[in-house]
């Protein structure tokens, strides 16, 4: 499928001829963007952007430490929907603060037992400055620096809730994780193209009485949107996670490595005031993590 996906790309790209599209050109395209790489142009000093997310996650099974692929029981059943707010504000035309808050349903059935949950999950801080501008082979190049907050629950988990209860990310637990990346935007008209790279630093937090360490985590995405008439546009997108097995109590925890690569692809519409996605997602390989699909539903207002 990968195959396919990449060979249509690289077939529009020879029907199209891109073109580098600099400073010079105007050329500039609105749209709501990928679902998870970030776009490395920045906002404009005084203006705030707003995009809610509405994520529908529905689990077939999971892939284990050694990466094979497990399905759910028969009649076994997990879903979960997040609603998600993701706000930009530029202090600067070359630097922004960002914030993002998520709340997620959990449904679980497991043996014919249902359980259902509800609250925030794990919060972001953001601050990004773009050093670089597009121009001839130089891509916009954007520093990044964020930071996780636990606001998501993480320990003391309902027996009775099958994990349902459970709200905080997989990857750092309770952790405040700090964490630092760069992101790549490069027009090649009517392409554009998105890079980001996270590293995340988990600091230790006990968890159930647990001093747990968790292992440095990388994200690394990549993006291309293609610009059709009349405002819409097509989106294809690779989301990647590696980390590493975690210390509990000082010692390590062997195979509790975590690892997943997600592909997705949408459609949206924009114009100068609002710009709209709706995607599709799916996890096709991965360590130590849930085989979800995904519906994404997401629009860009900005004052």
């Amino acid at each position: 499928m990968l195959k396919i996906v990449g060979l249509y790309v690289c077939v529009l790209f020879l029907l199209q001829s891109p073109v580098f599209a600099d400073g010079a050109d105007d050329w500039n395209p609105p749209s709501a963007g990928p679902i998870t790489t970030w776009t490395a142009p920045v906002m404009d000093k005084g203006k705030l952007s707003v995009q809610p997310y509405a994520i529908y996650n529905i689990t077939r099974g999971e892939f284990n430490a050694q990466g094979h692929y497990d399905a759910l029981s028969d009649g076994d059943k997990q879903s979960q929907f997040q609603q998600q707010i993701l706000a930009k504000y530029g202090i600067t035309d070359k630097w922004e603060f960002d914030g993002q808050m998520v709340y997620q349903e959990n449904y679980i059935t497991d043996e014919g037992v249902k359980s259902h949950e509800s609250g925030f999950g794990d919060s972001y801080l953001f601050t990004r400055y773009q050093f670089l501008d597009d121009k001839g082979w130089v891509p916009t190049t954007t520093g990044i620096l964020q930071l996780k907050v636990p606001t998501g629950k993480y320990q003391h988990e309902d027996p009775d809730k099958d994990g349902a209860d459970l709200m905080g990310a997989s990857t750092g637990g309770g952790s405040w994780d700090p964490g630092v990346g760069i992101n790549f935007s490069k027009k090649l008209k009517p392409f554009m193209v998105h890079v980001d790279l996270i590293e995340s630093f988990p600091q230790e937090v006990h968890i159930d009485g647990d001093e747990t360490k968790f292992a440095e985590y990388l994200h690394y995405d990549a993006a291309v949107e293609y610009f059709l008439p009349k405002g819409f546009s097509l989106m294809m997108e690779l989301n990647g996670l590696a980390q590493g097995d975690k210390r509990v109590n000082g010692g390590m925890v062997p195979d509790s490595d975590t690892k997943s690569l997600t592909f997705a692809s949408g459609i949206g519409w924009s114009n100068d005031k609002i710009q709209t996605l709706i995607a599709y997602q799916r996890v096709v390989w991965g360590a130590n993590t849930a085989a979800n699909d995904s519906i994404v539903a997401t629009f860009v207002y900005t004052f």
